[in-house]
């Protein structure tokens, strides 16, 4: 049986005072001869439930001596209010199980500090350090928030697959799905034949399930994705996975208007879902070293402050005239670097903003092309401390449009023949973005390393369990 209170429902009020029995794992082990201390988490909050033990206790004096942090335990008692400062409420214990022994010597968790990099080599037991189990729990709410705003409004959810024969940012930095023998592959006019590997065709983990909802919000109206995608770039910077999790709404019948005004809603819901939700866990998370400003203000003015909207061609001549020696240069023409877009959101706007309507040459082929035949109906949210958040765009309907602008990225026809297809079929203007999930989660929580906000990173070099 599952138990129904969680340590979380048994500190956060008086409710549940009486005759309760919990289980988890324990945090700290203090004996002397008059009282025994035990705090007990279960990974429900960041502070545990104390335990009060008299040392006669048979049921605990038999293993009290193994009792160490780590070792699980089950225990019946009495839940009272405390008379303890700094607590609301205690637990009298009066049965006492222990149910798996935790080595000393060797459990890695003590009671002490651990840096973060230290966490990263233990991925298996990280989960249960008050910093990680903070992370773990904004995220798994983050996620909830994420699906509690698309079917609210209606949008159909679309599991887009993760073998796929597109490339569909162009850029070719996708991992291979092979059955072939790699001593002995078969070759066919100086090339790998792939037609005699498993899917008859050269196939690759996804690097975004976009083009595959186009298909649904063309049928659909409106759907959106929430998966996992891949990227092979060898970069081992403190931003990239080689694995992460992506958002991806496409809407029919919608402009970059309407792209931006649901990218706006979306971003703003789910960081007041999470304020609202994980107040006890934010707190925590703004106290450590590496948070040097106010998390939960920050991420309040993003919900309170209108998001401002400005063209490329604007955010160029702003930063131009900034009178900042940026590292990157700025031209008419460039991406925007992360110094370019903090300077714009943080001392400019003083808020988020949206640019839109960037050079073609660096977006991808499938963006509108504007009226102008320079830039593409493009739009980037920015946010505070940040940067880009959301990247997204009108799509491109026009069938002979989109053709020319396949060939124009030096990307071969064939292996988009079914997307053209949906431009002659019934095409309606269309619209959507993406949004990286470990990057929100960052946001959300302050936390400075990617691989901290994710359960099991892979980058270059690592792909242990």
């Amino acid at each position: 049986m599952l138990s129904k209170l969680r340590v979380r429902d048994l500190t956060s009020s008086t409710e549940h005072l009486g005759k309760q029995t919990v289980k988890g794992w324990a945090k700290t082990h203090r004996r002397s001869k008059n009282i025994s201390f035990i705090e007990l988490t279960d990974g429900s909050c960041v502070k545990g439930l104390q335990l009060v033990i008299e040392p006669g206790l048979a049921s605990y004096a038999e293993v009290a001596a193994e009792v160490t942090t780590g070792s699980s335990i089950e225990v019946t008692g009495t839940l009272i209010e405390s008379p303890a400062r700094g607590q609301l409420v205690e637990f009298q214990v009066e049965e006492f199980a222990l149910v798996g022994t935790a080595d000393a010597e060797s459990y890695p968790l003590q009671k002490k500090g651990h840096t973060l990099e230290f966490l990263r080599e233990v991925l298996h037991l990280r989960s249960r350090s008050n910093t990680l189990g903070a992370v773990f729990r904004i995220r798994s709410r983050a996620s909830l928030a994420i699906h509690q705003f698309f079917q609210e409004k209606d949008f159909i959810y679309v599991h887009t697959p993760i073998i796929t024969t597109s490339d569909c940012e162009g850029a070719g930095e996708m991992f291979r799905v092979t059955t072939l023998d790699l001593q002995n592959v078969p070759v066919a006019n100086g090339e790998v034949d792939f037609s005699q590997d498993f899917f008859k065709d050269e196939a690759s983990l996804t690097v975004s399930g976009q083009l595959e909802a186009e298909i649904f919000a063309l049928s659909h109206g409106n759907c959106y994705t929430f998966g996992p995608t891949f990227r092979s770039e060898n970069s081992n910077t403190s931003r990239h996975l080689s694995e992460f999790w992506m958002i991806e709404p496409e809407m029919a019948f919608c402009d970059l208007e309407g792209d931006m005004a649901l990218g706006d809603e979306f971003v703003k819901y789910v960081i007041a879902d999470v304020l609202e939700h994980c107040a006890e866990d934010l707190a925590f998370l703004q106290e450590r070293e590496w948070v040097e400003y106010d998390l939960v203000q920050t991420l309040q003015q993003v919900v309170d402050t209108k998001c401002e909207v400005l063209e490329y061609t604007k955010a160029i001549e702003i930063l131009e005239k900034s009178g900042k020696n940026f590292e990157f240069p700025v031209e008419w023409g460039i991406d925007l670097q992360a110094e370019h877009e903090k300077y714009l959101t943080d001392e400019y706007v003083k808020g988020p903003v949206f640019v839109i309507n960037y050079p073609k040459e660096i977006k991808a082929f499938y963006m509108r092309m504007n009226e102008d035949n320079k830039t593409v109906a493009a739009m980037d949210m920015l946010v505070p401390r940040l940067g880009e958040i959301i990247g997204g765009s009108q799509r491109e309907e026009r069938h002979d449009t989109l053709k020319e602008r396949i060939k124009a990225a030096g990307m071969p026809l064939e292996p988009y023949w079914w997307y053209l297809e949906l431009r002659k079929y019934g095409s309606v203007p269309h619209a959507g973005f993406g949004l990286g999930f470990e990057r929100l989660l960052m946001y959300l929580t302050g936390m400075q390393n990617i691989r901290d906000v994710i359960p099991f990173p892979r980058h270059p070099g690592y792909a242990q369990f």
